[in-house]
């Protein structure tokens, strides 16, 4: 029978086992070694595939309970993310770690450099000053549909909308146009009036 007061927990679980192994990796690991840390049995392989494993016992988010239960709560985060990550798009990574010409000493940086490029801005053209002689053909168009105006109906639903998607009390609307009305109202001594 084993001692109760021993301070080295008993390990059931697989998930636990590896990662107290993980987190012992973790205490002497050789930074900037992504070749042997994403191979099948490297670290961060290793940890992404436990993190997957993690998270499919529930919910969005890894307890940090769970974390420390596992004893990977001392990795740093963004190493569990760019693990995880890693293993989730292991295929598309390995793909474009062989197809580049340069090596990848991280992580993060082989992120940077899988993530889509945004389309250069096209260059503003100057803009070309109109001649005096140059009519404007704006409102000329006789297909154009005239745009309604609209009611106060209309308004007064578009601005229910409004308070209901911003979460705002109906009693809470109520009183702030209460005020906004008597702020464009001119005061005749104690009465007020609209004015016509």
């Amino acid at each position: 029978m084993q001692n109760s007061n021993s301070k080295t927990p008993v390990v059931n679980n697989t998930l636990e086992s590896e990662g107290k192994a993980l987190a012992s990796i973790w205490r002497g690991i050789i930074k900037g070694n992504l070749e042997n840390s994403t191979k099948a049995d490297g670290f961060d392989t290793r940890l992404g595939k436990l993190m997957l494993k993690l998270k499919a016992e529930g919910g969005q988010r890894i307890s940090s309970d769970r974390l420390k239960d596992c004893g990977i709560a001392k990795i740093d985060k963004r190493r569990r993310a760019e693990a995880m990550w890693f293993v989730e798009n292991e295929t598309a990574c390995r793909d474009f770690i062989k197809a580049s010409k340069k090596g990848f000493t991280s992580l993060t940086a082989l992120q940077a450099a899988m993530k889509p490029k945004a389309a250069p801005k096209p260059k503003a053209e100057t803009p070309v000053e109109p001649k005096a002689d140059d009519k404007s053909k704006v409102g000329l168009d006789s297909e154009a549909v005239p745009q309604s105006k609209k009611t106060a109906q209309d308004l007064a639903l578009d601005v229910l909308l409004l308070v209901e998607q911003n979460e705002i009390s109906l009693a809470d609307f109520e009183v702030a146009i209460a005020e906004a009305i008597d702020l464009i109202r001119p005061w005749d001594g104690e009465n007020q009036k609209a004015v016509a």
